[in-house]
């Protein structure tokens, strides 16, 4: 996509330093705190990441930091702006693209972006501009015309994301962008966000894709209860937390596995019929189950994103 400054409604400059600044963040529904304490910052040209299970705090954190809800305690100053007194002024600077589509099905390709560009005062001739390079961006070069309904899943993602950038944010809020889309649709999205933060946009990413968090994101925050468990880079994350090297084994003689394992290995962990070792050299670990090789499936893998997720947040179903 070229780089053409798109007019916007006139909002105060905002000083190139962290974009989003959150700083010790309390929401409680009830008796219940969705989020406690938590704190962290966004620079300009970083995708941010925050991971956690299901009911972890992740979208009320992200409702907080738009202003679309009060906090009970702390603050947050958005773009420069404090959020939610000047949550407007803030949003200018803002592109959001939720889980969900919520494109017109009554409108084409265009005119969707045509109509939201509107809501930023972007002047038709501006729009013209943003909107061919928009689809081009979004790889929807030949679907200007097509109606909602004609799209695939995929498409209607980057759509989404083209929308979202119209007024050209500095920072884009991101809630699962690929959930539901094949291999070849995520990898398509994950090119336009690095694309994204090397021309100098921030995002705030949520993602239950260990390895999406781990490919774009400079920066992850652990939520789980509402409480920051860590915050790192990602690979940071899985030295501190987990042993370089996992065994996962699997198969008619698991159980035989595990008793072979139980004194041998760092970390032994059984989740349904799947056993994991840990541990910082493998190569004993893969001998002591080699005479179970008929009856037993072995993976041998570097530690990764999923394993610190795991450890951090537990192996129990979250609903």
């Amino acid at each position: 996509m070229h780089a053409r400054p798109a007019p916007l409604l006139v909002v105060p400059p905002v000083a190139d330093s962290a974009r989003l600044v959150v700083q010790d963040l309390d929401k409680r529904y009830g008796d219940e705190a969705v989020v406690h304490h938590v704190s962290f910052q966004i620079l300009p040209g970083e995708c941010y990441g925050i991971i956690g299970p299901n009911g972890a705090g992740k979208t009320t954190t992200i409702r907080l930091c738009l202003g679309l809800a009060a906090p009970d305690a702390g603050s947050v100053r958005l773009m420069g702006h404090v959020v939610p007194q000047a949550a407007r002024l803030a949003r200018m600077r803002v592109g959001v693209v939720t889980q969900y589509d919520s494109l017109d099905p009554d409108f084409t390709v265009a005119e969707n972006l045509r109509i939201y560009g509107r809501y930023f005062g972007l002047s038709e001739v501006a729009m013209r501009l943003r909107i061919n390079d928009l689809l081009e961006f979004a790889a929807l070069e030949g679907k200007a015309d097509a109606r909602i309904a004609e799209l695939s899943g995929g498409m209607k993602r980057r759509l989404s994301l083209a929308r979202a950038l119209i007024h050209d944010p500095d920072i884009i809020f991101l809630d699962e962008p690929t959930t539901g889309l094949d291999p070849q649709a995520r990898h398509l999205i994950w090119d336009r966000l690095k694309r994204l933060v090397a021309q100098g946009k921030s995002i705030l990413l949520t993602t239950h894709f260990m390895d999406e968090a781990e490919r774009l994101c400079q920066r992850l925050l652990v939520l789980d209860h509402g409480r920051k468990l860590d915050e790192d880079a990602p690979l940071t994350l899985i030295a501190r937390h987990v042993e370089p090297e996992v065994i996962e084994m699997y198969g008619p003689r698991v159980d035989e596995a595990q008793d072979v394992l139980a004194h041998q290995v760092q970390r032994l962990e059984r989740s349904g019929d799947t056993l994991f070792a840990y541990t910082h050299d493998a190569v004993p670990v893969l001998a002591a189950v080699q005479g179970l090789s008929h009856g037993l499936r072995v993976l041998h893998r570097s530690a990764n994103l999923e394993d610190v997720f795991l450890k951090l947040t537990g192996r129990q179903l979250r609903d």
